[in-house]
């Protein structure tokens, strides 16, 4: 049987990038998960509506992380003085030994859960291991969390220790199954195909991840050109191909079923183009972009060549799983490309950031992200009351102030398809 109910209070959201939607005292009205519409008043036809009332508190679409490593939360802030690659071997893989220990990963797991919910991350989209039976967990804990998310078992077979090292064919192997086993186990947390990179995959593997994806049409997530020496690396080993992008192409991985590619700090203007062509998502990564010393994303230019763009915290390159501290990162990062570009790649101003954060990452999920009619209802309830401030402040500027200077006990309320998500794992 249907419900119907109505969420009260001040309404803020981005239907269109860059453009605030604002309803001061208004409504949300949800049948079951599903936003059937947003109203100033309740026409008559819903009177009747069951309302929960948040009276002067800001209501939000719920944040989405489009690409974190779920094994390296332990990893949180370490190693932030080395680059890509060495940080890879010094910190990184170390950590993704342990889990082999299902017993560590579920301590680990239920910790990134709690963090999650706890910053208002209502979706992500997750990196793990070689390993699948600590995937498998994951997948079963985020789905008891009540949160959203694509789980990637990752896939190596080059270039890196013998310890997380897969036989090519037992890789491949190992995601079908996983595939088959959680493909429709849940509603709400998927299987994702995810090879880690060029550098740590043989043509061979990324090829039969590709079979995988236009097999089950299951969507792909990795990483593209986030620093030079990766680049130099993959030339070296690729010397065949003319770009870092055209080797996922060729492997049926880039943009044939859903795709994310992370960081992409150094595309050169073919790889642009082809990103644009198959509409691939970028996962910019500001905080990991400056911590392992890579660049700064040309954001602005991957806008205007109508390249889909979400945010992401990339722990534990990036050393904050909260996508507020994202935004203000990039935000930052945006300011620095704009003086670079000799003032032409303008810099990404609050609203912008906030959509790429709810809608622009969430649209990866489908219709998630906005209070827009046929959306599924995730969202934040904002107390900003303890943020101090001696003028009246409208409401955007309210919700500009809770990015820049509020923190997660703000957040009152947690919703993700309808339902009020209560903190996991407690």
């Amino acid at each position: 049987m249907s419900q119907i109910k109505a969420i009260k209070g001040n309404i803020i959201f981005t239907k269109n990038f860059g453009e605030y939607e604002i309803i001061e005292n208004g409504y949300v009205v949800l049948v079951n998960k599903i936003i059937k519409g947003v109203y100033e008043v309740l026409p008559e036809e819903l009177k009747n509506a069951s309302v929960i009332d948040y009276g002067d508190k800001l209501i939000i679409p719920g944040f989405v992380d489009l690409h974190l490593h779920g094994p390296q939360f332990p990893n949180l802030g370490l190693g932030l003085d080395k680059e890509l690659m060495p940080w890879l071997e010094t910190y990184t893989f170390p950590e993704e030994e342990k889990y082999w220990d299902t017993t560590y990963a579920k301590d680990v797991y239920t910790s990134l859960a709690r963090e999650l919910w706890k910053n208002g991350t209502t979706r992500s989209c997750i990196f793990t291991t070689v390993h699948l039976d600590s995937t498998k967990l994951l997948m079963d804990i985020l789905n008891h969390s009540g949160l959203g998310a694509y789980v990637g078992k990752v896939n190596m077979d080059r270039n890196c220790p013998e310890f997380l090292r897969e036989d090519s064919v037992k890789s491949i192997e190992d995601t079908e199954n996983f595939i088959n086993e959680y493909g429709d186990k849940y509603e709400r947390v998927k299987p994702i195909i995810t090879p880690r990179f060029v550098p740590t995959c043989t043509t061979k593997l990324l090829r039969g991840l590709g079979d995988l994806a236009e097999k089950y049409k299951i969507p792909v997530q990795s990483h593209l050109s986030e620093n030079k020496d990766e680049i130099e690396f993959v030339k070296s080993l690729h010397p065949e191909y003319k770009n870092y992008a055209s080797i996922y192409k060729d492997a049926g991985l880039l943009g044939n079923q859903p795709t994310i590619m992370a960081h992409c700090v150094l595309l050169e203007d073919e790889e642009i183009e082809m990103l644009k062509q198959n509409k691939v998502f970028v996962a910019h990564s500001p905080n990991s972009n400056s911590n392992l010393a890579s660049g700064i994303a040309p954001i602005r230019k991957f806008i205007n060549e109508g390249i889909p763009i979400g945010l992401a915290s990339d722990i534990s390159g990036g050393h904050s799983l909260s996508m507020c501290n994202v935004m203000v990162d990039s935000a930052q990062a945006s300011n620095i490309k704009w003086l670079e570009s000799g003032k032409k790649e303008a810099p990404l101003n609050t609203a912008e950031l906030f959509y790429l954060a709810t809608k622009g990452s969430g649209s990866f999920f489908g219709k998630v992200g906005s209070f827009e009619k046929g959306y599924e209802f995730d969202a934040l309830v904002i107390d900003d009351s303890s943020l101090k401030s001696f003028k009246k402040l409208s409401i955007q500027e309210r919700l500009q102030k809770f990015i820049y200077t509020g923190n997660p006990k703000n957040i009152i309320k947690r919703y993700v398809a309808g339902k009020i998500i209560d903190e996991p794992y407690r």
